[in-house]
């Protein structure tokens, strides 16, 4: 088993460099959250000449709607969502707003990966149905921004060693392709 990889935001890019697909890593520090619904209106807000609600420059944003909390817990359930649906926005966030980090699961597009290229950036994976276990890694919770949508609101949590894993490096390469090759029977 390989080595986990220690990850603090915001993302520097020596530490972005220094990942690669496959890597196993420990994220902790300040990480943002958003959906479909909140990515929408970030980057119409940055089409119409508007400020963003958090400056997301070398930060991270986590495709997740958690799950009201409980008493005395910063968050409930927080299972990553489906990325795919946050394809067509996020390299303007990327290339706008200076996003370097993403975390949700499944496969992205080849326009996102183009932009990770490009900008620098990073994919990280967590395995879906393990929102009780990633919320124990939730230390504080906050909504910042468009209150309106509910559990898509834009939050700011503060992480420590949430599990993931790498899935498409800063160079382009995926884990979703390299996994299946691994594995390919000739």
């Amino acid at each position: 088993m390989s080595e986990v990889k220690k990850l603090t935001t915001p993302l520097t890019e020596e530490a972005i460099k220094n990942l690669k697909a496959g890597d196993s890593v420990a994220l902790s520090g300040v990480i943002y959250t958003a959906r479909d619904k909140g990515h929408k209106r970030m980057v119409e807000t940055m089409a119409a000449g508007g400020e963003l609600p958090v400056d997301l420059h070398n930060q991270l944003i986590y495709y997740v709607g958690p799950a009201p909390a409980k008493p005395g817990q910063p968050i409930g359930s927080c299972g990553p969502t489906t990325s795919g649906r946050m394809d067509s926005y996020a390299p303007v966030l990327m290339r706008e707003a200076g996003l370097k980090g993403m975390l949700g699961k499944g496969p992205r597009n080849q326009g996102v990966i183009d932009a990770m290229v490009e900008c620098g950036a990073v994919y990280l994976a967590a395995i879906g149905g393990t929102g009780v276990s990633i919320s124990h890694s939730v230390k504080k919770a906050e909504i910042i921004a468009y209150d309106d949508l509910g559990t898509e609101a834009i939050r700011r949590l503060e992480v420590e060693d949430l599990p993931c894993i790498v899935a498409i490096d800063s160079e382009g390469n995926n884990l979703y392709e390299l996994g299946i090759e691994t594995y390919k029977q000739d």
